[in-house]
C-alpha cells in the first residue's frame, strides 16, 4: 500500500502578553498537527530572557523536528534597546501600562500635534508604541539612553535571537508602522527617533512581504516575522469587509484595506500589514474592564454574570450605561466617567444592570466601527475574539448590537490565530508564494430581521444618551464616506 508524503513543515511563534506559543502545520495546507505553550513567569511577560525561556519550554520534546521554516509574532509593540554588545538595556511596558502615556503626548506636542503625526507615520504616538516608551527610557535612564546602539520590536528580538545575534537585524513594514518612527512613505525617520531621545540608534532593515531573514544555525529558515495583528489577520485569512473586534482591557478593531487611511484627527492608526496592504485600526479605551467592572459589582463570577446579563431583555428595561470608565477616545472624551441612566424601578434590577453593561461596551465597538467606515473600509463581517468574546452575553448580544453577521471561533481556535499567521508567513518565506490556507474562521451567522430591528432600537436608546450628555462628541458622517454595513453613525 502506498505510503503518503511527508508534508514539509512549517512553524509559528506567538509571544502573547502572557505565554508564548509554537504551533507547527503543514505548509502547503495549513493544517495545525501540533503545539506547544509555555507561560512566563510571574511578573515576566515582557522580558526578553522570558520569551527565550518560554521558546525552550515550549520547543521541548522534539516540537520542531523536521521544521523547514519558523517565523515569530509578537504582541508588544514597545521597544527592545540594546547596547553594542547586544546586551538588553530596558524591556517593553505591558501593553496596557500607561506609564509612557505622559511621554507619548510629549511627543505629539513636540511635532505639532496628532495632524503632524499621521502625515509622517500614518498613527499617533500611544503609551504602547516604541517611540513613547523610548522617550520615557530616556527622562529615567538616561545614562543608559547614551549607551544604546540599536532598538529592535519583541518580533524583532525574538528572531534575532533564532538567527544566533547577526550584525544585521531585521524587521518587517507591519510591526515598524507601529513604532512611530516609520515614515508612510516607507523608511525609517530617524529625525522622529533624535526628538524622542536625542540621538539616533540602529534600525533593523526592514524586509519586503514574504521575506526570509536568514537560517537558524540548525539551518531552519526564518521569516520576517510580524506583529500580533498583521499575524492575527494572516492566520485568519482575513477578506475585504471582515472586521476583527478584539475584546480586551480595551477593545480593537482592525480591517485589510488597499491603501494607507490618512485621519489627521489620529483616531484611526493606519498600520501596514504583513502582505504589502494596509491594517486601518481603531481603539476604544473601554472594553472588558467594562465587564469585569459591573461582574465585581454585583458580585458575580463571569459565569454568573453571562446568566444574570442575558435574563434581562434588549435594552435592559431602559438602562443605559455610557461605557467611558476610563475616559474615551471613540469619541473624542478623555476626562469624561461612565454615566447610568434611566434608572426606574423596573430597570433596578442586577440583571438589567449587567446586561446596560454588555450593550453599552458593545455600541462603544459599534462607534468605533462607524469610524472605520466614514475612512471609506469596508465593514462587512466581524470576527470576535479577545477575553471578552469569551463571555456568553457578548457572544450572544454582539450580532445585533453590530448589526453585523459575526463569527465568535471557539477559545482554542481564536487564540491560535496569531500563531498561525506566523506560520504562513514562514511557509510563504520557504516557498516564494503566500499559500492559500482556508481562514478557520468558520460560519459568520447573519441576525434575523428581529434581531436587527432590536439591536436599532438599543443603538438608538444609546446614541440618545450619548449626544444629550456629550453634544458634538460624536461628528457627523463624513461627506462621501463608505455608508456599508447596516448601522450609520450617529
Amino acid at each position: 500500500m502506498p505510503t503518503s508524503p511527508t508534508p514539509t513543515l512549517v512553524a509559528g511563534v506567538h509571544c502573547s502578553a502572557r505565554q508564548l506559543r509554537i504551533l507547527v502545520c503543514d505548509a502547503a495546507t495549513g493544517t495545525p498537527l501540533r503545539q506547544g505553550r509555555a507561560a512566563y513567569a510571574e511578573g515576566a511577560a515582557t522580558t526578553p530572557g522570558a520569551w527565550l525561556r518560554a521558546f525552550g519550554e515550549a520547543a521541548a520534546g522534539g516540537l520542531l523536528d523536521g521544521v523547514a521554516a519558523i517565523g515569530v509574532a509578537a504582541q508588544n509593540h514597545g521597544a527592545v534597546p540594546l547596547d553594542a554588545q547586544g546586551v538588553v538595556l530596558g524591556h517593553p511596558l505591558p501593553g496596557d501600562d500607561l506609564g509612557a502615556s505622559g511621554a507619548a503626548a510629549d511627543l505629539v506636542d513636540a511635532l505639532g500635534g496628532p495632524g503632524a503625526w499621521t502625515a509622517a507615520t500614518g498613527s499617533v504616538p500611544g503609551s504602547s508604541s516604541a517611540i513613547a516608551q523610548l522617550r520615557r527610557f530616556a527622562r529615567f535612564e538616561p545614562d543608559a539612553v547614551a549607551r544604546i546602539a540599536s532598538v529592535l520590536l519583541p518580533h524583532d528580538w525574538v528572531t534575532w535571537q533564532l538567527l544566533g545575534c547577526p550584525p544585521e537585524p531585521v524587521t518587517d513594514r507591519a510591526d515598524a508602522s507601529t513604532t512611530g518612527y516609520y515614515a508612510t512613505t516607507g523608511e525609517w525617520r530617524e529625525d522622529l527617533l533624535h526628538l524622542a531621545i536625542g540621538r539616533v540608534p540602529r534600525t533593523p532593515l526592514v524586509l519586503p512581504p514574504g521575506g526570509a531573514a536568514g537560517r537558524t544555525p540548525e539551518g531552519v529558515l526564518v521569516s520576517a516575522g510580524t506583529g500580533a495583528e498583521a499575524a492575527l489577520a494572516l492566520g485568519a485569512g482575513l477578506s475585504d469587509g471582515d472586521v476583527v473586534v478584539a475584546i480586551g482591557t480595551t477593545g480593537t478593531a482592525f480591517a485589510p484595506h488597499p491603501v494607507s487611511v490618512a485621519d489627521p484627527t489620529g483616531v484611526v492608526a493606519s498600520y501596514a500589514d504583513a502582505t504589502g496592504r494596509y491594517l486601518p485600526l481603531v481603539r476604544t479605551l473601554n472594553a472588558a474592564r467594562v465587564l469585569r467592572g459591573t461582574a465585581s459589582m454585583l458580585g458575580l463570577d463571569a459565569e454568573e454574570f453571562d446568566r444574570v446579563a442575558l435574563e434581562s431583555t434588549p435594552g435592559a428595561a431602559g438602562l443605559v450605561l455610557l461605557p467611558y470608565l476610563e475616559g474615551e477616545q471613540i469619541p473624542d472624551l478623555p476626562h469624561a466617567a461612565g454615566t447610568l441612566t434611566g434608572l426606574r424601578r423596573e430597570s433596578m434590577t442586577p440583571a438589567s444592570l449587567a446586561r446596560a453593561s454588555v450593550e453599552g461596551m458593545l455600541c462603544g465597538i459599534s462607534d468605533a466601527l462607524d469610524v472605520l467606515r466614514d475612512r471609506d473600509v469596508a465593514v462587512d463581517r466581524v470576527v470576535l475574539v479577545g477575553p471578552g468574546a469569551r463571555s456568553a452575553a457578548v457572544a450572544t448580544i454582539a450580532p445585533a448590537l453590530l448589526g453585523l453577521p459575526t463569527a465568535v471561533p471557539a477559545a482554542a481556535l481564536a487564540g491560535r490565530y496569531v500563531a498561525q499567521g506566523a506560520a504562513r508567513q514562514a511557509a510563504w518565506a520557504l516557498f516564494g508564494v503566500l499559500p492559500a490556507w482556508p481562514s478557520g474562521v468558520g460560519a459568520f451567522p447573519e441576525p434575523g430581521e428581529e434581531e436587527l430591528a432590536l439591536g436599532d432600537a438599543v443603538r438608538a436608546q444609546y446614541r440618545e444618551v450619548r449626544d444629550r450628555l456629550h453634544p458634538g462628541a460624536v461628528a457627523p458622517p463624513r461627506e462621501g464616506a463608505d455608508a456599508g454595513g447596516r448601522h450609520r453613525r450617529g
